[in-house]
């Protein structure tokens, strides 16, 4: 399995820079408590073409992520594996779906779909990932403006009814995260009461 370690040192070194650097225009605070926008995948990776309208009813935790990311190596792909094998009852009864979108806003030619590719080989990642979409001269992808994710990792926890319950930057107490995992899969899905959050 491939670690973080094996990635050339210079890319690490200037992905820990580009991390701590701002990605999100004003470094605006993440959006929970509001609708979860569509996402714009240009690629899907484990899985065909899905959307949030068609996980509409279940739980949904997203890892916003890039293959060199240190903090995603050391933190966010781990805790997606934790999670995955934590849940996984919930998971094969349709209950919770995991995902990951491969947010690249630097390096783009280092962080190829082919190396991705492999990267998600190596890492035993299995879940539905996404290829977040360019478009024109942006430099940040579409998905990561529509979230305002402020960088990578980011997660976030989408509930039944197509809401942000939490939207994390960084390394966050995985604890509280699986304290509202557990809550929402609790909530009882009534699909006239998810109309209204459309």
């Amino acid at each position: 399995m491939k670690t973080a370690r094996q990635i050339p040192p210079l890319v690490l070194a200037l992905a820990a820079i580009a991390a701590l650097a701002i990605t999100a225009p004003a470094a605006m605070a993440a959006p929970a408590g509001k609708r979860a926008p569509e996402w714009d995948i240009s690629e899907w990776i484990n899985s065909e073409p899905i959307s949030v309208a068609q996980l509409r009813g279940k739980v949904i935790v997203i890892e916003f992520f890039q293959l060199w990311c240190p903090g995603c190596n050391s933190f966010s792909i781990p805790l997606m594996h934790k999670w995955e094998q934590m849940f996984r009852q919930e998971a094969s009864e349709g209950r919770i779906a995991f995902m990951s979108i491969h947010t690249v806003f630097e390096g783009r030619s280092f962080q190829t779909p082919e190396r991705l590719r492999r990267f998600l080989k190596e890492k035993e990642i299995r879940h539905p990932v996404g290829i977040d979409r360019h478009i024109g001269g942006n430099r940040l992808p579409e998905t990561m403006q529509r979230y305002n994710t402020m960088g990578t990792p980011e997660i976030a926890i989408i509930d039944k009814f197509g809401i942000i319950r939490l939207q994390r930057f960084g390394f966050f107490e995985p604890a509280k995260g699986e304290q509202l995992i557990r809550i929402l899969l609790d909530e009882q899905f009534v699909q006239e009461k998810a109309s209204l959050t459309r």
